[in-house]
């Protein structure tokens, strides 16, 4: 256990009060990327929409209404430009609550009655595009011993992370990310760096795995159930990012000649480190990104919106322009490999409870597909055009429309 925690943090806290004060005045927010559009429709606009089974997304979304009924019902709930509360999701709580049997006509009804269809654009344009994510299973150990020899490291000591949307609302949404050294903020090791020199007493290690693989995919996934050695089984979950951006090694194998560009899959990137391991650390290291992770105790994985998530009903969103704890009608593709006919339409309900570094705009979204071996193949080939549309609160479609007919 690292030592010593309590008394830094005052000292850590007046320097990065220094540090920000400089990085505010001289960094320039980067422009706005999208244009987030919303027009409201009719649930008979929503193709297929009488098909699914609305009592699976009822499941997933009364785990969020769990979280929210813990908040502060003026707390608010995403991005500014929602205005959403806690408050908002009061009266579909409380209905979708008394929902106790499993009747899927009776779950469609409720979210008909409760929530308004609104089509989602980013700037006009619909189509966006939508990947997946597992929980993996991998092999590993508390202790450092023979083949298991690669860190999962805990959260560091030094790293500091600040929400620059506390101290203005235009920079909503973008995190500062860094250690703090000598009153200094600096940024924090990228993964080239945390691979070759460790990081000693800065950070625990709290697993170690059999394969430096292993770990970068358990990194890009953002949680894992391992299976230790003595015959137990533990699981991991995201805490922290060293806050370097997220770049994917797929296209850098693409732009080096070593895949094909529609041959990139997580299974094809996981072939090509394992047949090439001399040169796999190299092409691990262009993505800077490094991951930090906690022990969990009971169910998970759990998501951004923290709530355990639901296989094929939680859906990770850019959570810097969509809420969480939203219900979302996706209208996309089966990917490869899956049971159902090539190009076959995945249409369902699913529910905002995650988020990512790679997924980012207005029409973006990565199913989270649940664990083991089906769960793998499903995520790792999943790369689909889709399109999207939020069922908003009627408490705030209603806000947001009148707020929209007084700037008119």
């Amino acid at each position: 256990m690292i030592q010593g925690r309590p008394a830094a943090v005052s000292v850590w806290l007046a320097a990065l009060g220094i540090a920000l004060a400089i990085w505010w005045v001289t960094k320039p927010l980067p422009p706005d990327r999208t244009e987030l559009l919303m027009e409201a429709v009719e649930h008979r606009q929503l193709a297929d929409w009488t098909d699914d089974d609305h009592h699976l997304a009822l499941q997933a979304f009364l785990r969020s209404c769990a979280r929210l009924e813990a908040l502060p019902l003026e707390s608010q709930v995403g991005p500014d430009r929602f205005g959403a509360t806690a408050s908002d999701w009061r009266r579909p709580c409380e209905r979708g609550q008394g929902l106790t049997q499993a009747n899927p006509a009776a779950a469609r009804q409720f979210f008909e009655d409760e929530f308004v269809p609104t089509a989602i654009s980013d700037g006009g344009k619909a189509e966006g595009l939508f990947t997946g994510y597992y929980e993996p299973h991998y092999e590993g150990s508390r202790e450092r011993i023979g083949r298991y020899n690669v860190p999962v490291y805990g959260r560091p000591e030094d790293l500091v992370t600040a929400d620059l949307g506390a101290f203005q609302a235009k920079w909503e949404g973008v995190h500062l990310v860094g250690r703090l050294e000598e009153g200094k903020l600096l940024p924090f090791d990228t993964r080239e760096a945390i691979e070759s020199n460790g990081l000693e007493d800065r950070a625990e290690v709290i697993l170690w795995l059999r394969s430096a693989v292993d770990a970068f995919f358990l990194q890009i996934q953002g949680s894992g159930r391992i299976r230790l050695s003595d015959g137990s089984e533990t699981r991991v979950g995201y805490v922290a990012s060293n806050g370097h951006p997220y770049t994917a090694i797929g296209k850098e194998l693409v732009a080096r000649g070593a895949l094909a560009e529609d041959g990139v899959s997580m299974q094809s990137i996981r072939r090509w480190l394992e047949a090439n391991s001399a040169k796999a650390r190299d092409l691990m290291s262009v993505n800077a990104r490094y991951i930090f992770f906690r022990e969990l105790i009971g169910d998970g994985p759990f998501g951004a919106a923290q709530v355990v998530l639901s296989p094929g009903r939680s859906l990770a969103i850019d959570t810097t322009l969509i809420p969480l704890h939203l219900p979302v009608w996706l209208e996309t593709t089966w990917p490869p490999g899956s049971d159902r006919p090539e190009g076959a339409t995945l249409r369902r309900l699913m529910i905002t409870q995650d988020t990512g570094s790679a997924i980012r705009g207005p029409v973006r979204g990565d199913v989270f597909w649940g664990g083991g071996r089906e769960a793998e193949e499903l995520a790792g080939r999943m790369s689909e055009a889709g399109q999207y549309f939020l069922l908003l609160p009627k408490a705030l479609h209603e806000r947001l429309a009148a707020a929209r007919e007084k700037i008119q």
